[in-house]
């Protein structure tokens, strides 16, 4: 069984057309019931199209030659989200023409198009950016809100960990994901009231399918002890950087320290399996495919430097959403959660 088609915005991105139309055609290589909207040059795609015939059959061309760059401002590309390739890949969502949309390009002005094309979904007051990060248990960790919302309130935060559990649900099979507020501390008089009051409804809705565990602290993030952690958009792409930096950081001086000598080069040699291990856990190509949780429909960005695999990653990550409903998953969440609230003021009032 097919799924519906994936929109492509094959401009974005750092090298543009070749990594996006390589990374989609190996996605398809792997699961053969995808179907593509590559959106970009006409002529460009078709060229990189000749060494992927199985994604030639699969796909359909819709020409665009406007690019929004990745340094524009988000209101700058807003104005032309009817003539640029993200834009178009965004409204085939809209239109029902995609299923979901995937771009390399511009975060800002990602979020900016897909939240005024497609709206936030009833009940959502702010879509919010959902990574998968590696962790030391069996599961990837769901992190939101990543950099969308600088500044959240209590309700904004109990709406991202309810879209949180839901995308964690498909990810890890649980009916009842593990749930954590990042704060400075475990305790429950630590942090802002807002982080306090969130982890207060949290608590009192016992019927959301969810475990609210409390607060976890930043260098619990990959421990694996939790499957969502839900923050701000500030304080989560500031830790996203830090940890992303660190990954780095230590692949680096790995490298750095083999090649300091001969009896270090022999050792790289003995320990090349771990090495190679430890950099697979690490590469951020490895969990690339960010989703813009709360929208009425799947859009997806993948990482500007991605390679092919990359891509490939952020496209299958994109199917197991649309294969999973995700979109519907969250409403009935939404709903059962504005239920329960009504329920609870009427004990309230009583």
């Amino acid at each position: 069984m097919s799924l519906p088609r994936i929109a492509i915005d094959a401009m974005g991105g750092d090298e543009g057309v070749r990594v996006m139309v390589e990374g989609a055609a190996l996605a398809r290589r792997r699961h053969d019931r995808f179907k593509f909207l590559l959106v970009g040059d006409e002529a460009r795609i078709k060229d990189a199209l000749e060494h992927h015939p199985n994604l030639r059959a699969a796909s359909e061309i819709l020409h665009c030659e406007d690019v929004v760059a990745g340094d524009e401002k988000p209101t700058q590309a807003l104005r032309r989200a009817k003539t640029t390739s993200m834009g178009l890949a965004i409204n085939a969502v809209k239109t029902g023409a995609a299923g979901a949309a995937v771009s390399a390009g511009n975060t800002g002005a990602l979020m900016a198009m897909a939240k005024l094309a497609l709206r936030t979904m009833p009940g959502i007051d702010r879509p919010a950016l959902s990574a998968l990060m590696p962790t030391l248990g069996e599961n990837d960790v769901v992190m939101l809100d990543l950099g969308a919302n600088t500044d959240c309130d209590a309700r904004n935060l109990v709406q991202f960990a309810i879209m949180g559990a839901a995308y964690s649900r498909i990810i890890t099979g649980r009916d009842h994901p593990r749930v954590r507020l990042l704060n400075i501390g475990s305790e429950e008089t630590k942090g802002t009231e807002a982080l306090r009051d969130a982890a207060a409804q949290l608590n009192s809705h016992t019927e959301l399918s969810l475990r609210f565990d409390g607060f976890t602290e930043a260098d619990k993030i990959n421990r694996g002890d939790v499957d969502v952690v839900v923050t701000d958009g500030f304080s989560g792409n500031i830790a996203l950087k830090a940890i992303e930096g660190t990954a780095r950081f230590v692949a680096d001086l790995l490298r750095r320290s083999f090649a300091s000598s001969l009896r270090s080069k022999v050792g790289f040699l003995i320990s090349r399996p771990a090495t190679e291990l430890l950099k697979h856990h690490l590469d951020p190509n490895n969990h690339n495919g960010a989703v813009f949780l709360g929208l009425n429909g799947i859009v997806v960005k993948s990482h500007g430097s991605a390679s092919a695999l990359g891509v490939a990653n952020a496209v299958a990550v994109t199917a197991r959403l649309l294969e999973e409903n995700l979109t519907s998953r969250i409403a009935a969440e939404l709903e059962h959660f504005g239920a329960e609230s009504i329920r609870n003021k009427g004990k309230t009032a009583q």
